[in-house]
């Protein structure tokens, strides 16, 4: 978006970061995250998180 602003006659851009909490979150990347072992718990709901604990941890087992 930045980059097409700029060809753009006199528009300015400004990219704000909100907190964490109010963005959203890709699940491509937490599914990524969760199958290298990495903690997703903050960003999806506890049976999510169970979830992709068990399903990662029995592909480890095999």
């Amino acid at each position: 978006m930045a980059s097409m602003n700029r060809h753009l006659a006199n528009l300015e851009t400004v990219f704000l970061a909100g907190e964490d909490r109010f963005g959203g979150v890709s699940s491509t990347i937490i599914r990524e995250v969760a199958s290298l072992g990495g903690d997703v718990s903050v960003y999806v709901p506890r049976v999510v998180s169970d979830a992709l604990v068990a399903k990662h941890s029995q592909a480890s087992d095999q």
